[in-house]
């Protein structure tokens, strides 16, 4: 099978947002009619192949254009009608993580290579480019939100490790740590002339930070996870459940509502709000963990 047709293709850096509304009506993404997307809108066109190639007719329908695009933006696939019933619970996990209408929540298109049903031991799995988004993003997080990372890593399963461990394969250097200098060579050594026409390597720019520290595995881990897209997994509340216990024990302090609203990003006018995740003690309830993590700012916003 080939997929065809890329005359509106295009190459980006890797934090920018294109605007136009191209594609066909059955396979656009929500946040392409938004006018503002990225990779990720590829990544839900695949769903949608991918649903039509299991059951025979489209996620989203209706009669005229306009219909369609009602349909993308407020109605949600079923999973009810025949033949799904019969079909396996891990292609109906790899279509619902790839429809995800918060494009946040959506698998990068390596992790949907890693993906229970796809994965197979006898094809390598490539370099993420998301993985360099996160990293950068932990690097220049304060010390409570990577404390908070921390503890969401040691809640993975080891299912859900298997993505992560093939990625720190691709950047170790075989000495139990890396550096700045080995996501510069795996950068190299796994680029493509699409990366290099993206400018992927700009990013590398804000890892900086890197460059005068090592990370071990388990603080990879922390790195490289993403809280949204957890929260597309089934078993998200374990996982916060269990997070929170390791956060408890290692890295949950007394924070005031002042602090916490800087660490978002927030005025006064939060205030209110975030005094409801605080417990009596001073430190972050579960409600304020899985908040806190999530965080508030969201260039989604007006989607949801």
């Amino acid at each position: 099978m080939k997929l065809i047709d890329f005359g509106l293709s295009d190459f980006i850096r890797p934090e920018e947002r294109l605007n136009d509304i191209v594609g066909s009506a059955y396979y656009v993404a929500p946040e392409v009619l938004h006018r503002s997307y990225s990779l990720e809108a590829d990544i839900w066109s695949i769903g949608v192949i991918t649903y039509i190639l299991l059951c025979g007719s489209r996620p989203f329908w209706a009669r005229t254009e306009s219909g369609i695009f009602r349909a993308v933006l407020r109605a949600d696939p079923s999973f009810d009608d025949l033949p799904w019933p019969s079909v396996s619970q891990e292609a109906k996990d790899f279509v619902k993580r790839l429809l995800n209408k918060d494009y946040r929540k959506r698998m990068s298109a390596v992790q949907a290579l890693s993906h229970l049903w796809l994965r197979s031991d006898t094809r390598p799995v490539p370099l993420d480019i998301l993985i360099y988004k996160l990293v950068k993003s932990y690097l220049h997080a304060s010390p409570f939100k990577r404390a908070a990372l921390k503890a969401l890593s040691k809640a993975l399963t080891e299912d859900e490790l298997v993505y992560l461990r093939a990625q720190y394969r691709l950047l170790d250097s075989d000495e139990g740590h890396i550096s700045l200098r080995n996501f510069e060579m795996a950068l190299l050594q796994n680029s493509t002339d699409a990366t290099r026409e993206s400018r992927v390597p700009d990013i590398l720019n804000a890892m900086e930070p890197l460059s005068y520290r090592q990370m071990d595995f388990e603080e990879f881990c922390a790195a490289a996870i993403s809280t949204h897209q957890l929260e597309a997994v089934d078993r998200w509340e374990q996982i916060a459940s269990t997070a929170y216990e390791h956060f408890q024990l290692e890295g949950n302090r007394v924070i005031s509502v002042e602090e916490l609203a800087r660490e978002l990003s927030l005025g006064p006018s939060a205030y209110g709000i975030l005094r409801e995740w605080i417990n009596s003690d001073g430190k972050l309830s579960l409600l304020g963990y899985t908040k806190y993590l999530h965080g508030v700012r969201s260039s989604n916003t007006r989607h949801h």
